[in-house]
């Protein structure tokens, strides 16, 4: 009898809830002061991030690998006989590699690696739906085969507030940000086929960039029913304006409201809205 775990990392942004009911394995990320050192959503949150930006920008990393050594080898004292690992984009993070050179110590558990390509709940979604998979009793090569055509109905489109950030942390070219500072352009961010980040358009001013992810989720609902995440970054009042605006759009299967884990806050700055669209059709 196969005993299949569920992993992934604290950037999938998932609720306690959502971690609870499907025993999903969270492994934190890091954020690093000069002095001192937490775990994502742990022993930190969003808004203590935010805070203190104006103190100090922090760096983020990895998991450390003595906590995902501690993983494995639970799952394997609780009688795990697979694993299924789905992580931030291998184009944003090094997670993915690593938990996947962890894994291969642990031969008794056969475990696949999932590259999200995508971050937030666009990654978070994919879990979810593993979850639910895994409660219904699909066997683990139904899971791992079935994985691509769940990550192809999900898109990722969010919007800061400043580009500072995101110059800072090497994630947006020097130029292209001092520019669209200067001109106020506030660029629609999105995730490619390979997960790195790209400029899906360009607007000018905050308003027109929220109006902007109104327009995006309504296209997509247009073309199919679908599910919507509205996340938000140190911008909560933005942010459940978004989600109501949404909630009342038509063709929505179901609609969320979250914020995002404080690795990412540190790329992105306070002032993030976001969005996830994921189509019900396969």
């Amino acid at each position: 009898m196969s005993k299949i775990a569920l992993i992934t990392d604290s950037t999938s942004d998932l609720n306690k809830e959502d971690v609870e009911k499907y025993n999903i394995k969270v492994l934190p990320l890091r954020v690093i002061y000069k002095d001192r050192e937490y775990m994502d959503r742990v022993n930190i949150t969003p808004s203590e991030v935010y805070d203190n930006l104006v103190n100090e920008v922090p760096t983020t990393s990895l998991p450390s690998m003595l906590e995902v050594n501690n993983l494995f080898s639970k799952l394997e004292e609780e009688g795990y006989t697979h694993a299924i690992a789905i992580c931030i984009s291998s184009g944003i993070s090094g997670t993915y590699n690593m938990v996947n050179i962890a894994s291969e110590d642990y031969p008794t558990i056969k475990t696949h690696v999932f590259d999200s390509k995508s971050l937030t709940m666009g990654e978070g979604a994919i879990v979810i739906e593993c979850g639910k998979m895994i409660a219904s009793g699909k066997s683990f090569e139904e899971i791992v085969e079935l994985l691509p055509s769940i990550q192809s109905r999900i898109k990722v489109y969010y919007v800061v507030e400043t580009l500072t950030y995101l110059i800072q942390g090497g994630r947006i070219g020097k130029v292209a940000g001092t520019v669209g500072e200067l001109l106020q352009l506030k660029p629609i961010i999105s995730i490619n086929e390979e997960g790195t980040y790209y400029t899906y358009s360009k607007v000018r001013g905050r308003n027109k960039s929220i109006a902007k992810l109104v327009e995006i989720a309504n296209e997509a609902l247009v073309k199919d029913k679908s599910k919507i995440w509205v996340l938000h970054g140190g911008a909560l009042e933005d942010g459940k304006s978004l989600y109501e605006t949404i909630s009342k759009l038509p063709n929505l299967s179901e609609v969320h409201f979250g914020d995002i884990s404080p690795v990412l806050g540190v790329h992105t700055g306070p002032g993030l809205l976001g969005i996830v669209v994921m189509r019900d059709n396969q």
